[in-house]
Formats: structure tokens, sequence, C-alpha cells
């Protein structure tokens, strides 16, 4: 598939900074360009490291919809070049996911990210910034806060509760099991927070994590067990 040129990667965290405060202007997330009826598949993506060296192992799946049955899997496995900081995972995760993504011979209609989107501190969550280079609609899904305030949602799967910063809405709390640990859904680009509060839960069947992301995430941990 199709990929964006925006940006080197041979770039410093001053630089890393930089370009995310710029790119934040480029993203939409006050409307959606997709509905749940229009999808037919939904992709997944996450990133597992090598514990003893610093391999990336990039993993996107692409599931049906709403069936959530894999069809394909890509995956690219590099060496990470930026440090680890957190705010900037991005630069670290996101050049073999990229790769990973130019392989696919299919043409999702949305895209799961385990992360953030613009519940992050300069709006560029990995799901806002690769879907700013894919131009897709985009989701991050996360297991554990990063930016803003909220009260637990309701025990029910379904029930969800705002995230907010400074008295505005970044994104969701969802509860995707029935007393089962929420997990924080945020816009990426190209979509709107009811919408993606909405495929987010779509996406889940008995577990607490989104199939794609899910599935994304046992792929890319085998794949490092191999190497």
């Amino acid at each position: 598939m199709r990929v964006n040129n925006l940006h080197s990667w041979n770039v410093s965290p001053k630089d890393a900074l930089c370009i995310q405060n710029k790119l934040r202007m480029k993203i939409c997330s006050d409307q959606s360009t997709i509905k749940l009826a229009d999808i037919s598949h939904v992709a997944g993506c996450d990133v597992s490291y090598s514990k003893k060296t610093n391999i990336l192992f990039a993993i996107v799946v692409v599931l049906t919809f709403p069936r959530l049955e894999l069809v394909e899997e890509k995956h690219f496995i590099s060496t990470s070049v930026f440090p680890y900081i957190p705010g900037l995972l991005a630069f670290r995760e996101e050049f073999p996911l990229l790769k990973a993504c130019k392989q696919l011979t299919l043409d999702p209609d949305v895209f799961l990210f385990d992360g953030h989107g613009v519940a992050h501190p300069r709006q560029m969550g990995i799901a806002s910034h690769m879907g700013l280079f894919l131009e897709k609609p985009s989701i991050g899904i996360a297991k554990n806060n990063l930016w803003g305030n909220y009260k637990q949602p309701g025990q029910c799967k379904g029930s969800s509760s705002s995230l907010t910063k400074n008295g505005t809405e970044i994104g969701r709390v969802l509860r995707t099991r029935n007393k089962v640990k929420p997990v924080f859904v945020s816009v990426g680009h190209l979509i709107d927070t009811e919408t993606a509060e909405e495929i987010a839960l779509a996406c889940c069947s008995c577990y607490r994590l989104p199939e794609p992301t899910r599935q994304a995430h046992l792929i890319s941990n085998k794949l490092r067990s191999s190497n």
C-alpha cells in the first residue's frame, strides 16, 4: 500500500519534538471519514522488542470485519537507532511498521494501534503519526493512560467515560469486558471520538484488547521468539 514520505528518520530527540509540533496541525480529529457500516477490513499494528539487542519486530495484520478473521500479515525486522524516550516512541517504532505496511496487498479501511493518538502531550501519539503517513483513519487503543484525567467507567462491557485534559475531551476510557480493566481509546487521524470508540468496541470479542492489535501482538512476540 502507499505510504506518505513526511520526514527523515535520522533525527535527534530535539528534532523529533519539532516534527511532532509541526505535524499535529495536520491531524483531523473532529470528523470521521468512515462509518462502521463501511468497514470490510481492519488492520492492527504492534512492535515487539528484543530483550537482548536493539532489534524491533514490527507486525501489521489485516482482519475481515465484522467477523475478525485474519487474512493477511506482514512483518519487518530492523535495528532501532532512536533512543527510548517516553512521548517519542513513534520515532523508535514507526520506521519498521511503515516498512511492514508497504508490503500489504489488501487496503484496510481503518488502522488500530497499540498506543495513543491525540491523548498525548503534543497530540501526536503513534496512531496520529502513523495515520498521517498512511492517510487512513487510525485509532490508538492503549492499555494504560498517558495523558489526561478520567473517572472509572461502569463495570459492564461497553461502558465508557471521557478522558479529558484542561476541560477538553481527548479520548474515551472504554470497558471492553465485564469487570475487566478498561482500555484508553483516542483518535489518531481522519476519525472522531465517537466513531473511534464504536470501532474499538466492535473489534473486541472475548478479550480485553481489540482482536486486530491482540493478533498483531501475539505474532510479533512469536516472531521475536523465533529470531
